[in-house]
């Protein structure tokens, strides 16, 4: 994983990843990041138009769309994955955000296992705005027990199919290095967030503990999101993030 890469007409600076998002994002001098959750899922297409709406009306350009969270109704083959992030790519690439080939947008996207949606939506966004003086702010993409970008998943996952304690001990200590990993090219570390959030449907209980509270990454609690990752057989997924401003959107 190299070094950040400026947007400078964003006002943040990402950490290169796959084609469909960046692997963390933290805002530039003289910027910081909010974060917008909509009170509602919004489907995919309505929630780009949402997101420009937002832009428009603080005066920020879309290069200043740093990150989002998705929601999708159930986990992709790797097939499926790809033609999904073909569609979502491609808005990214109407919007004339790629960098030499590289998306400077930090992304989760998990499965709610209850009452999914009905197609893949906007749950939360992530935006740069001027402000003089501001703390550092970032956010880091989620990764589940996979490394990306070696040609598939399966090849390159901790412990497939393992759900034993054993195994997910091994995933969720995968995933927290990828975090520490992610969060060290920005500069941050756990002691700079204000939310982490893990997605799993299996018991973290076992190693909530020993790994994620000894760590650091629960100093302010964990969200658990009762989500799996977006490809089938990925079964553990973390983010993080340090943002100072949070704000909800009603739905409609």
């Amino acid at each position: 994983m190299g070094s950040a890469v400026t947007v400078p007409e964003g006002g943040f600076r990402f950490v290169p990843g796959v084609y469909q998002y960046s692997a963390g994002v933290a805002a530039e001098p003289g910027f910081a990041l909010h974060r917008y959750r909509f009170a509602e899922p919004v489907p995919l297409m309505q929630g780009f138009g949402r997101i420009a709406r937002v832009l428009e009306g603080i005066g920020r350009p879309k290069a200043a769309f740093a990150a989002c969270e998705l929601r999708s109704p159930a986990p992709f083959t790797e097939a499926g994955f790809a033609a999904f992030n073909r569609v979502y790519g491609g808005v990214l690439g109407e919007w004339g955000l790629f960098r030499d080939g590289l998306n400077p947008v930090a992304r989760s996207n998990v499965c709610p296992e209850l009452a999914p949606p009905a197609e893949p939506c906007f749950h939360a966004f992530v935006v740069s705005v001027p402000a003089a003086d501001a703390p550092p702010s970032f956010a880091v993409a989620g990764s589940g027990e996979a490394a990306e970008g070696r040609g598939n998943y399966r090849d390159n996952t901790v412990a497939l199919g393992d759900l034993s304690p054993a195994g997910m001990l091994a995933k969720a200590r995968w995933v927290l290095g990828e975090m520490e990993r992610r969060m060290a090219v920005l500069g941050a570390g756990w002691t700079a967030t204000t939310g982490v959030q893990v997605y799993t449907v299996h018991d973290i209980h076992p190693f909530l503990a020993t790994e994620i509270v000894a760590r650091g990454a629960a100093r302010h609690g964990v969200t658990w999101q009762f989500c799996r990752p977006p490809v089938v057989d990925l079964e553990y997924e973390m983010d993080c993030r340090g943002i100072q401003a949070e704000h909800v959107l009603p739905a409609g």
